[in-house]
């Protein structure tokens, strides 16, 4: 007869006793029982020593390398206190603000565990992929805007962000109240003033960035221009292309905005500059070994200059400076190039395709005309030499030079 869990106790005294009082030999109460044979010893040798006969506790009686509750704790208020970063983020954070001792990465995360502090979610691995980056900070960088989000005062917050490409250093991180061109180059005024300027800025294609090609440049790309920046799009429908800038806000929802929505934009500002330093400073990143951006990011050396010199461009060139209505006439054939160009002067210069004319503005092809079929080919900005979509960043045109 099997251990019956209601009666296990009652069935186990009455087994040691009857072997005690030698009703049967041990082997043949062990068959009547439906023990083995060392179980029945193990709980006659119990009995005889004036022992229990409950269930013991299988913790081992030493565990040299548990951690002590203090660390245990320490763990769990990086936890509380950052509820969406895994354990070796946590190992790693807390090892940065001088912590030692600390457990290897498992056990950090069977604390998590054992304390519910991982969803299943959270217990998916991510899957490894292979990342590109630029050799150097300041190469590029991307922005883009952060879906909108209502605020507790029922008004709506834009996000805005900008991340260098190599480094992931946040430089950007702004409350908007909308996602109008004012408000952008004021907060890129602000950190071309701080950190300088890259030599390229990548953008989706939604305003304040682009626009479609039958509407030509923006304000704001004709700006970058001016700077000396080359602004550069994802493909459509592509926001992979932007990983890097997706990334940091997608981790700003998970990390801030799942577990606190700002009542207002001066609210929501405030969040967002408590976010960019912990991003920055103190969040380990999977992409740089588990260091910071921090300590990946150097300022440009390519100074901001709030007013440009004007541009000089070669005998060779022919001027042409565009209509308000943003039309370029040329060979008596209007072509439209982009109203942001209205009163601004470009410079035109044959193309290495015969029957083609090549677009200039300052150091960067700006368009292309066939004369042949009267109309502009190409509207889409190269710089003149070492752009980085072209073969080794070949120059596409002789070059031209500015005072």
């Amino acid at each position: 007869m099997p251990w019956k869990v209601e009666t296990v106790d009652k069935i186990r005294k009455e087994f040691t006793q009857r072997v005690l009082c030698q009703d049967k030999n041990t082997a043949a109460l062990c068959r009547e029982y439906g023990i083995s044979r060392p179980t029945g010893y193990k709980w006659l040798k119990r009995c005889q020593k004036g022992e229990t006969l409950d269930d013991r506790s299988r913790k081992p009686f030493h565990t040299p390398n548990r951690i002590s509750k203090e660390t245990e704790d320490l763990i769990i208020a990086a936890r509380k206190k950052e509820p969406a970063i895994g354990a070796t983020k946590i190992k790693r954070m807390l090892k940065n603000a001088g912590n030692t001792g600390l457990p290897c990465m498992s056990t950090v995360n069977a604390v998590l565990k054992r304390n519910n502090l991982i969803t299943p979610e959270a217990s998916q691995a991510a899957t490894p992929y292979q990342r590109f980056e630029k050799a150097e900070p300041n190469i590029m960088w991307q922005t883009d805007f952060k879906g909108h989000y209502a605020m507790g005062n029922g008004q709506r917050c834009h996000p805005l962000s900008v991340i260098d490409d190599h480094s992931r250093f946040c430089l950007c991180a702004d409350a908007k109240p909308n996602e109008q061109r004012e408000g952008v180059v004021e907060s890129f005024k602000r950190i071309f003033e701080e950190y300088g300027m890259p030599q390229i800025l990548l953008c989706d294609n939604g305003n304040p960035w682009g626009t479609s090609q039958s509407a030509g440049y923006t304000l704001f790309e004709l700006w970058l221009m001016e700077l000396g920046v080359l602004p550069i799009h994802i493909r459509f429908k592509h926001p992979q292309t932007q990983g890097k800038d997706e990334r940091f806000n997608r981790s700003f929802k998970d990390e801030r905005l799942r577990f606190y929505i700002p009542f207002d934009l001066q609210d929501a500002d405030r969040q967002r500059v408590e976010y960019r330093s912990f991003y920055n400073n103190e969040r380990p990143h999977f992409a740089l070994d588990l260091d910071v951006p921090a300590q990946h990011y150097t300022s440009s050396n390519r100074k901001y200059i709030q007013k440009p010199a004007d541009w000089a461009y070669g005998a060779e060139y022919e001027l042409r400076k565009i209509k308000k209505s943003g039309f370029l006439a040329y060979g008596g054939q209007g072509y439209f190039l982009s109203e942001a160009f209205g009163g601004k002067t470009i410079a035109i210069k044959p193309s290495s395709k015969d029957g083609f004319m090549n677009l200039f503005y300052r150091q960067f092809r700006i368009g292309r005309i066939d004369l042949k079929e009267r109309a502009l080919v190409s509207r889409k900005c190269y710089l003149t030499e070492g752009d980085p979509r072209t073969s080794e960043g070949k120059s596409i045109v002789p070059s031209i030079s500015g005072t």
